[in-house]
């Protein structure tokens, strides 16, 4: 249900639908639902074949939506959580199988001598066996005065009868099916890789209740529920170890390849798989809510974002299949009508026109290989919200990272403290905690844990607590004001820093961050922080470099801090002291100045300048809706190989798509040529024609099986050098 803010509830169905094989099909469905009273919301997602409408169930229901579906041609189903794909199953290629039988059965006749009128009859069976569901369509898309490729091979098949060209009329209706058959098994089997994730989850577990230990259905697990994980078993639930210890294999989640190491108060996901330690969960999200079904929601979602070359394809589509048409009319027409040719010979290449126009290739280049690179990624923990992001990434010649938790490791600790001559090491960490505890900034959490640590906490009375952005905060504490944050807080304020400027200086310079306390005008102390940068990092902005791609770090840390960790790392460039819409700024100069930016971070702190990037790419999602939702690419563990990985995939998807419209308009243009002249025939045309589908097909579905580890050493080629600002990490 979706609450609607105290109006009628709207209820949501996916459905589905069977039958919709081109955009023409699409946005008749579209009109037909859409004309429902009631109707609030319509997805239609061509390549996994499904619709999600959102609707007033005061004003319609279910099966009136089902049955306006119906009017169309096609049929639906309402999916279920579970549902797997059953593309041999359908009515309308069960109708292939027969038609294809008794057409196999009649051309065994034909060859062994039986007589024409005989297997004429039987090649006419065959036709009406296979025609009945593309020529429903095709007559729906005539009532509707839409050229459609079903209208077309109707067209086609009913000239080839009226020849008395059975043969290639059964021909006809079988390939073009077949075509039909050959679409719906490459999009289900990308569809089922990402479904297929769904199956990780147990259906039953073990859960300690009232004392009991019961085995019970997986969805019917409340959240607050004790569940017993053995060795060896898969984790059913999201939620908190409470008692035990393990390694946990996650890489269906977050794709890495090592196991973690869980202890009571880490986070498990569904799905992963416990290694050798018994551990009991407490579950903290319902089934229908765990991390696993939030990615495998996000790329059935993902898949409306088209790329440009959707873009294209789908144009091209809608001028091309008219214009097919009318060329097909006028070859049967125009040369017998005004220059006495032969009608029979100009008829039979108008008939070979509407055929070849017919192409599913074109269709298919692009959408298969989209459906099929996002499976893969879901499969190594990434998932791209839209398939225009594989284009975009693809093109990205400059990367920007947030430093802390991107960078670094994101768990900064407490390194040094400093106080004035009026106030003890225990007391500024008292107050400094007290006041930090309010806030959610992985710096103050280090504080508070710091004064935990050394039992100087007492969780002191605060009052007027504010968070200053990019700065720090202020509060009222023993009828006091504080200011806890950086020199620019500080300065502001009229501060006086002097007695401390050597010691901040020299922390600074070992790429510390200092905050500082201040009070009545003077500084009560500072405490330095240090964080440490996160493994692999100078190896994954290598990479990028070896690519043609600059790399920036942008953060709010000091000018010194922030030189030190871009020099560890090897940035090209780095900015200190930013304040959130300073780096929003920043993003939009590189945007200027490198056209495609990318921005990587962990979508907290750093949401506005992901947002204003070409493509946002969010780190370390697993466990954080806000990363999921701040990212335009998510990638679920906090591993920078995987910006390697996502790069190679969405090169290698690009490059497929490249070559399938390649293949298909070079094979649509020898084609319409060679009818044209007279060059090709009704099969051989048909032939060519599948044959241009059947590449496009399995050369996207190679996606499903591709791997970054054997395409370590691709990098995009760049002779481009790669500018260091004044400043720069050297």
């Amino acid at each position: 249900m979706v609450d609607t803010g105290g109006r009628a509830e709207l209820e949501t169905i996916s459905l589905l639908i069977e039958g919709v094989g081109s955009d023409q099909d699409a946005d008749l469905l579209r009109a037909k639902i859409r004309s429902l009273e009631g109707v609030k919301s319509l997805n239609i997602d061509m390549e996994s074949r499904q619709a999600t409408v959102a609707f007033d169930p005061s004003l319609t229901s279910e099966k009136e939506i089902i049955r306006s579906i119906s009017e169309t041609g096609m049929t639906c189903s309402i999916i279920k959580v579970k549902e797997r794909s059953t593309w041999w199953k359908e009515k309308q290629q069960l109708a292939l199988y027969g038609c294809g039988i008794i057409a196999l059965f009649s051309f065994i006749l034909m060859f062994l001598g039986v007589e024409s009128h005989i297997t004429n009859a039987i090649f006419g069976i065959a036709v009406l066996v296979g025609v009945y569901y593309p020529a429903r369509k095709a007559i729906i898309a005539l009532i509707n005065l839409t050229p459609t490729i079903h209208l077309l091979m109707l067209i086609g098949a009913s000239g080839a009868i009226l020849l008395g060209m059975w043969y290639e009329a059964a021909i006809l209706i079988f390939v073009y099916s077949l075509g039909d058959v050959l679409e719906s098994y490459a999009v289900d089997k990308a569809r089922e890789a990402i479904r297929s994730l769904t199956e990780l989850v147990p259906k039953k577990a073990l859960v300690r209740k009232d004392g009991h230990e019961v085995i019970m259905p997986t969805e019917n697990i409340d959240v607050g529920d004790m569940v017993i994980v053995r060795p060896g078993e898969r984790i059913p639930v999201d939620g908190i170890v409470f008692q035990g210890a393990s390694f946990v294999d996650q890489a269906a989640v977050t794709g890495e390849s090592i196991p973690v190491q869980k202890k009571i108060g880490d986070e498990v996901f569904a799905g992963t798989i416990n290694q050798n330690g018994s551990i009991e969960v407490q579950v903290d999200r319902p089934a229908s809510e765990t991390m696993l079904s939030k990615i495998i929601y996000s790329v059935e979602e993902a898949q409306s974002k088209r790329t440009s070359y959707q873009r294209f394809s789908d144009n091209f589509a809608k001028w091309y299949t008219p214009a097919m048409f009318i060329l097909g009319i006028a070859v049967a027409t125009i040369p017998p009508l005004f220059f006495g040719a032969d009608w029979h010979t100009f008829i039979l290449r108008g008939l070979v026109v509407f055929v070849v126009s017919c192409s599913c290739g074109l269709a298919l280049s692009v959408p298969v290989a989209i459906v099929a690179a996002m499976a893969n990624a879901a499969q190594n923990g990434t998932v791209y919200k839209g398939g225009v992001y594989l284009e975009v990434v693809d093109e990205v010649k400059a990367v920007a990272f947030d430093k802390t938790g991107t960078l670094t490791i994101g768990r900064p600790e407490v390194s040094d403290i400093l106080t004035s001559s009026d106030i003890t090491e225990e007391e500024l960490m008292d107050l400094t905690g007290s006041i930090e505890s309010r806030s959610a900034h992985p710096l103050a959490a280090a504080i508070v844990r710091k004064a935990k640590e050394i039992n100087a906490y007492s969780g002191r009375n605060v009052n007027d607590f504010q968070e200053i952005s990019g700065m720090g905060v202020s509060a009222n504490v023993d009828g006091k004001q504080y200011l806890i944050g950086n020199a620019r807080l500080q300065l502001e304020n009229g501060v006086l820093m002097s007695e401390f400027q050597e010691a901040i200086e020299e922390l600074e310079g070992e790429g510390k961050t200092v905050v500082l306390v201040g009070s009545e005008g003077r500084l009560r102390g500072l405490i330095a922080i240090a964080d440490t940068v996160r493994p692999g990092a100078k190896e994954a902005l290598q990479r990028l470099k070896d690519a043609g791609i600059l790399t920036v770090m942008l953060t709010g840390d000091n000018e010194r801090s922030a030189k030190i960790i871009a020099q560890q790392v090897g940035a090209d460039r780095y900015y200190g002291q930013l304040l959130p819409l300073e780096k929003v700024e920043l993003i939009k100069e590189l945007k200027a100045e490198y056209d495609t930016v990318a921005m990587v971070g962990d979508g907290i702190n750093d949401a506005p300048a992901m947002a204003v990037s070409d493509v946002g790419i969010a780190m370390g999602a697993a466990g954080t809706d806000i990363a999921i939702e701040a990212g335009d690419v998510v990638l679920m563990s906090d591993d920078l190989s995987k910006l390697n990985y996502i790069r190679g995939l969405s090169n290698k998807t690009i490059t497929i798509i490249r070559q399938n419209i390649w293949v298909s308009l070079i094979n649509i243009s020898f084609m319409v040529v060679a009818a044209l002249l007279g060059y090709l025939g009704l099969v051989t045309g048909l032939l060519l024609n599948e044959a241009s589908a059947i590449f496009v097909i399995f050369n996207a579905l190679r996606l499903l099986r591709w791997s970054s580890n054997t395409n370590a050493d691709m990098a995009l080629s760049s002779d481009r050098e790669v500018p260091v600002s004044v400043g720069a990490a050297d």
